[in-house]
């Protein structure tokens, strides 16, 4: 399946039983949120899930841009994405828990073709607050699913406080040969789909309160179910990705670490400015500066004379149509050479003075704080330049070729 029969096949499955399809929303959380973008595809859900009636009915499905800070260390290795799509399904105090995991079950072997001997789920045991969720035990029983208990792994939550509950996280086997092991023993089971019984609102003083109305909440990532589908050893080398991955590697040559980061990177940073980003040195803006500059720092490792302006515009224009954005491919890349031209002269700047005040060697955090507050050079750009010996662009600049 490619990626646009992956999608129908999910939304239909689920439109044919009952389920309105919602829009996929913005990055940008409503006003008011304290989160800076839309981490889940539950998040814009949020008070349907606790209890509020949605104008479509009881019944959704959709699929949701979202991005997640908390794997940018991450990206590099075969699943990890900045910016990812999430297929989503709910019930709003409809269908219950052992519905929706019988639904998932007769997807993923009917729908998409998968073994179900390459199937294993882990699902919540118990903790000192909750018991263990014997309703997905008993349902996966019945299905010949291996079950795999774990704590706090599978209690899902979009944040310290609000809905809450236990999980089942579905695994599809992807090595060679027999599956082996767990997935929490063995890295080959790859999550693809979780399913959550919203059953809980959490307080801020750590207790849990029934939700007046349970719900379902599931979310399966689209990019790691092509892998599965496609039978690729990362998502780099799926369909959707190919207009990058035919582009990028002849455009500027480098390793496959260094490839995925810029892919991920640059896409993201694209689909961020599509939502409408700009650079700054806060909040969403420094999200998105700290990803172009890791694209500038991981391109001028290997070559100083690589610009962003090299970027094809058709490359940006496909990340905008596939994201559904109206914004103009000239305003992206408009914002991406602006910020390669200021992270250049950052750049220089800092040459002059780590050398002129004579920094060598480990520095103090009284040192990073120094050339951080007066000089404007955060930490992470100071250790680039320490240890990389001060790599950065030549003389040739995107200005030039605006």
């Amino acid at each position: 399946m490619n990626v646009d029969q992956t999608v129908s096949t999910f939304l239909d499955f689920f439109r044919e039983r009952g389920h309105q399809r919602i829009p996929g929303s913005s990055l940008l959380p409503s006003s008011g949120d304290s989160v800076l973008f839309t981490t889940s595809g539950m998040h814009p859900l949020t008070p349907y899930l606790e209890g509020h009636p949605h104008p479509l009915g009881r019944r959704l499905v959709n699929l949701q841009r979202c991005l997640r800070t908390t794997d940018l260390d991450e990206v590099g290795d075969r699943t990890h994405l900045t910016v990812f799509e999430m297929l989503g399904s709910w019930s709003l105090g409809d269908y219950d828990h052992q519905q929706s995991l019988q639904w998932g079950y007769e997807l993923l072997r009917d729908g998409f073709g998968i073994r179900p001997e390459r199937l294993y789920v882990t699902v919540f045991g118990d903790d000192e607050q909750v018991g263990p969720d014997t309703e997905s035990l008993r349902t996966w029983g019945g299905l010949g699913v291996p079950v795999e208990l774990t704590g706090e792994d599978n209690w899902w939550s979009n944040g310290p406080t609000g809905p809450c509950g236990p999980d089942s996280e579905i695994f599809v086997w992807t090595g060679d040969g027999p599956p082996q092991g767990t997935p929490t023993s063995d890295q080959r089971w790859v999550e693809v789909w979780n399913h959550v019984r919203m059953r809980y609102r959490r307080h801020e003083d750590g207790s849990l309160e029934p939700l007046s109305q349970s719900g379902i909440d599931t979310g399966m990532g689209l990019e790691r179910l092509l892998t599965v589908l496609q039978d690729k050893p990362s998502v780099f080398e799926t369909d959707l990705f190919l207009p990058w991955m035919k582009t990028i590697p002849p455009l500027w040559s480098t390793d496959e670490s260094s490839l995925r980061v810029i892919v991920d990177h640059l896409r993201s940073s694209i689909v961020v400015i599509g939502d409408g980003v700009t650079p700054s040195t806060t909040g969403r803006g420094y999200v998105l500066r700290r990803l172009t500059r890791r694209v500038l720092t991981a391109l001028w490792r290997d070559d100083s004379s690589r610009l962003l302006s090299d970027l094809p515009r058709e490359l940006i224009g496909h990340t905008l149509e596939h994201f559904r954005q109206s914004c103009e491919v000239s305003h992206v890349r408009e914002v991406l050479l602006d910020e390669e031209r200021r992270f250049s002269t950052l750049l220089r700047r800092g040459r002059q003075v780590l050398t002129r005040e004579g920094f060598v060697g480990k520095l103090s955090e009284e040192d990073y704080h120094y050339l951080h507050q007066t000089h404007g050079l955060p930490r992470d750009l100071v250790v680039g330049l320490l240890t990389e010996g001060g790599s950065g662009p030549s003389t040739r600049t995107s200005s030039s070729r605006a």
